[in-house]
């Protein structure tokens, strides 16, 4: 059928897909990490000292281990405090 289907051409397609896929319209910021786990934890500490969940709506939005033992996480917050 005329489904391309080596590495490079998939990737191009995802990048493709990617790039048409809505922005998000909410008015949180998104920031994703992948850390080693103790350095994950870091992470989100620091960021709820940085932006305490209180004023920022600080959360942790969605979280996994990678194969390789890394954790992936999305932290979700407020540009700004009122």
């Amino acid at each position: 059928m005329g489904v391309k289907r080596i590495p490079a051409e998939l990737a191009e397609r995802a990048a493709k897909a990617l790039r048409r896929r809505p922005a998000r319209t909410d008015a949180f910021r998104h920031e994703t990490f992948a850390l080693p786990r103790e350095e994950a934890r870091v992470k989100a500490r620091e960021m709820f000292r940085l932006y305490p969940k209180p004023a920022y709506m600080t959360e942790i939005e969605s979280w996994r281990e990678l194969p390789d033992g890394r954790i992936e996480f999305t932290m979700r917050r407020l540009p700004t405090a009122d």
